[in-house]
């Protein structure tokens, strides 16, 4: 008898759906399906698999209602932010690659700067088979992007999405069958966790995971041993930076909408404000009232602001951070606790006196609380900042553009935005991507679709070839070992030639002031 995950509704605690949950034998059968069918994809053009990708980018626009809607019952996502954040990219994403993936993945010429007479290039040929496995916080951007850059790129997919928001993949899976898809390139298997680890073992080509920092560290791990190419988009801590500069207003509505977005369960949630000391009280008392005023309830009700968590299990980290914040000192402005009735409702969160041993700062929260610290000055904002094992986003707010880059560029985060939180998610010309346990790879951007092929170079004669062989192949010679030395000395050493390559000091110039020519040596 086969076994199912049902799926309830987090608002309301109601079952919505059951789906079967694969075994690693379907699993295994599912990889040798989409291997053949990728085969066939590969040798079709880019042009030809456009032509399929963009009926999907169709029906999806003209279902996006009914995504949203489903998006809503199943993750907790009010529709408004169903919309906007997960159905929108998804459907920018597609058409911004449709447009120019041909571009991107087309032959690259390698200039030679010395052997002038060969010339080289790369040229990329897809992967094979990508196991994608996928959390419940976005269960379709997050995916469907990865998914759609992978065909684009001639690969299969097995996607694996998260056991309690099913329901939005086989949805997706659903639109791809609209749109023609050979439904072997892309085959959705809720299983256990367990079940997808072994998954990476049976011979797919790349792994894209999105979820918690110690699953991801297995899964890499894992992909580490087998020697199989894979992009980690782990957790998150990401502070925002407010200057005594900043224009208030917005940094109070980006704080609000940064922290408490989907609930603050997304990986770049603002989960630690710094605001300089100057500024402090004014900025805390506005998001204070700003929060207070926030609409909780059922996502498909009108005007409601923010949803249910959507995992019990993160319901239960947030209730005990807080209360360990509480019972170290820390200050509750509002919110702190559970909301009563059915659903899984935790009031959206603003604390202070916090102090860096607190789990609410120590640790990832993923869920809707604000921890709010002083700072005195910019040193001190970006040393707190930086004071995190993780290092997805950061935010800077200041009314001086190139102090904020100043402060941006001395930050340890994969993407910092100026005067703006979140949205780079769903730009889909750049890249998402973490540093130190906040993952490794990328997804998105020109680089990330190349990183779904292979990169295979070629290098060739281009000059008629000489009847002579090169002085490498046969002249080994002790006279020949001191003509290439003194030769060497010529080009590269302090003399004649080597002088004329040194390049000009730029000591002092910062990267954005050398990427946009505002200073020179």
């Amino acid at each position: 008898m086969s076994q199912e995950i049902v799926v309830t509704n987090p608002a309301t605690g109601e079952e919505i759906g059951r789906v079967k949950s694969h075994t690693l034998d379907e699993g295994i059968d599912a990889i040798k399906r989409a291997r053949a069918a990728q085969k066939k994809w590969s040798e079709k053009s880019i042009g030809e698999r456009i032509k399929v990708i963009k009926r999907f980018q169709h029906a999806l626009a003209e279902r996006s209602e009914e995504v949203c809607e489903l998006i809503a019952k199943e993750n907790g996502k009010p529709l408004t932010e169903a919309m906007t954040t997960e159905v929108i990219p998804v459907m920018d994403l597609t058409a911004y690659f449709c447009k120019r993936a041909e571009k991107i993945l087309q032959p690259k010429p390698i200039s030679m700067h010395l052997v002038k007479y060969r010339k080289s290039y790369l040229h990329y040929k897809p992967r094979g088979v990508l196991f994608v496995i996928s959390p419940w916080n976005f269960p379709f951007t997050i995916p469907t992007g990865e998914i759609v850059m992978a065909l684009l790129a001639g690969n299969a997919v097995v996607h694996k999405p998260a056991s309690i928001t099913p329901l939005i993949a086989l949805k997706c899976r659903e639109l791809f069958d609209q749109a023609g898809l050979d439904p072997d390139l892309y085959q959705v298997l809720p299983m256990p966790g367990g079940v997808a680890f072994d998954m990476i073992k049976q011979g797919v080509n790349y792994v894209n995971f999105t979820g918690s920092t110690g699953v991801g560290e297995r899964v890499s791990a894992e992909c580490g041993r087998l020697l199989i190419p894979c992009s980690m988009e782990l957790g998150g801590k990401d502070p925002m930076i407010v200057c005594d500069d900043a224009n208030i207003d917005a940094a109070v509505g980006s704080l609000v909408w940064g922290g408490f977005a989907n609930a603050g369960q997304v990986c770049a949630s603002v989960e630690r404000a710094y605001v300089h000391e100057k500024i402090y009280d004014d900025v805390l008392n506005k998001v204070v009232e700003k929060v207070k005023e926030l609409k909780v309830g059922n996502p498909l009700e009108d005007g409601v602001q923010m949803g249910p968590m959507t995992d019990p299990g993160q319901l239960k980290i947030v209730i005990d951070q807080v209360e360990d914040a509480k019972a170290r000192g820390a200050k509750i402005h509002t919110g702190g606790s559970v909301v009563d009735g059915p659903g899984q409702f935790y009031l959206p969160t603003v604390l202070s006196d916090v102090t860096p041993e607190m789990r609410c700062i120590a640790e990832e929260t993923f869920g809707p609380t604000l921890p709010f610290i002083k700072y005195s000055d910019d040193d001190d904002a970006v040393r707190q900042a930086n004071d995190s094992e993780f290092g997805l986003n950061a935010y800077v707010f200041s009314s001086d553009k190139s102090r904020a880059k100043r402060i941006a560029e001395k930050l340890e985060a994969g993407t910092v935005m100026v005067n703006e939180v979140l949205v780079t998610h769903g730009f889909p010309e750049t890249p998402w991507q973490g540093v130190k346990k906040s993952g490794v790879g990328r997804v998105h951007s020109d680089d990330g679709l190349k990183d779904l092929c292979v990169a295979y170079h070629v290098n060739y004669d281009a000059l008629p070839q000489p009847a002579w062989s090169p002085f490498w192949q046969s002249n080994y010679g002790h006279k020949m070992f001191k003509r290439l030395a003194g030769l060497g000395r010529l080009m590269w050493g302090p003399g004649l030639l080597g002088s004329k390559s040194e390049p000009k000091a730029t000591t002092g110039s910062s990267p954005s002031e050398l990427a946009h020519g505002t200073k020179t040596s």
